[in-house]
């Protein structure tokens, strides 16, 4: 598997290639069985830091729209919800992230996967676009970063 490596200043985003990418910082992979397996990407996981917290509004078994909340997240920066990056029907929740939220920091392309549903990966990114996007947006993520640093 061969990645790009997004830098976010000094720090590297590893972005594999075997994968898409979501505007919401998820990346999604079609397993085996036809599953969309979704996780954080790791821009995501740096910018986030530790998650302490990990909450679902939705359970498996249901119809999920596009960018409907399905859950919440709490980090060492912030509380935020949670959207869907697909439409389809949620198949199952990591489980073991309710339990122990860290291997989300631990393992992002792993065992850090958040949910797998059914559906299709519109309207995901390959790799090289989302690794444009990122780099159209890094200037204004800098921005915002500085200004709760209070600098």
């Amino acid at each position: 598997m061969s990645n790009l490596t997004f830098l976010m200043g000094k720090f590297p985003a590893e972005l594999p290639t075997d994968r898409r990418y979501c505007r919401n910082h998820m990346w999604c992979r079609t397993e085996e069985s036809g599953l969309l397996r979704f996780g954080f990407s790791s821009y995501a996981v740096r910018l986030m830091q530790d998650v302490y917290f990990l909450d679902w509004c939705v359970n498996e078994g249901d119809a999920i729209q596009l960018k409907q909340q399905i859950g919440n997240i709490e980090t060492s920066k912030a509380v935020s919800d949670l959207f869907s990056p697909v439409a389809g029907q949620l198949v199952s929740i990591n489980q073991q992230l309710l339990k122990d939220p860290s291997g989300i920091n631990v393992d992002i392309y792993g065992a850090g996967w958040l949910f797998d549903m059914k559906g299709e990966p519109v309207p995901t990114m390959s790799p090289q676009e989302y690794f444009e996007f990122l780099e159209k947006g890094w200037e204004n993520t800098q921005r915002i970063l500085k200004g709760q640093m209070g600098d």
